[in-house]
């Protein structure tokens, strides 16, 4: 979900890996030339998931901590090409801490420009929690801070590579 964390906590997780960092929004930015606002704005949320999808399959497994967009969960090929890629990791984060967070966040997520927010909030979080769920690993991140989660994802997706026989190390 917007606002849980993932390119803070995937910065932490990777500076433990001694790996890349890659975020899957910033990828598609570079490649486009343009501000993913302004990318919806222009070309709309459906070309929007068609170059993170495009940016899926471009990527390959082990080489780096990726952290991606959102909605990148809603399109069943993209669950392909992360499995594809290495682990998959939700990080569950309750709805108020969201809200919180982003109120006071200064970059603005497009699917949520709207006056109401808080109500497309509540859309998103309902509407995409199952697909959430498909995670390899759900982390339950109630309460803990970014170092915390870090670590706590560290530990679980180490295990996870473990047994699917890479490492993460």
């Amino acid at each position: 979900m917007p606002g849980a964390g993932k390119s803070s906590i995937g910065k932490a997780i990777a500076a433990r890996a001694c790996r890349a960092f890659v975020d899957t929004d910033a990828l598609i930015e570079r490649r486009l030339g343009r501000r993913i606002p302004e990318l919806f704005r222009i070309y709309g949320e459906s070309a929007f998931r068609d170059h993170e999808t495009a940016i899926l399959r471009s990527l390959q497994p082990g080489a780096e901590v990726i952290a991606c967009g959102g909605g990148i969960i809603l399109r069943d090929e993209n669950w392909a090409e992360m499995r594809r890629i290495g682990v998959t990791a939700f990080l569950d984060v309750e709805e108020s801490v969201l809200a919180s967070r982003l109120s006071t966040a200064r970059r603005k997520r497009p699917l949520l420009a709207a006056e109401d927010w808080p109500a497309r909030l509540n859309d998103l979080y309902r509407s995409r929690r199952e697909a959430y769920l498909r995670a390899d690993l759900r982390l339950d991140l109630a309460g803990l801070g970014i170092e915390e989660s870090a670590d706590l994802a560290w530990r679980e997706l180490d295990a996870a590579e473990q047994v699917r026989g890479r490492r993460v190390k």
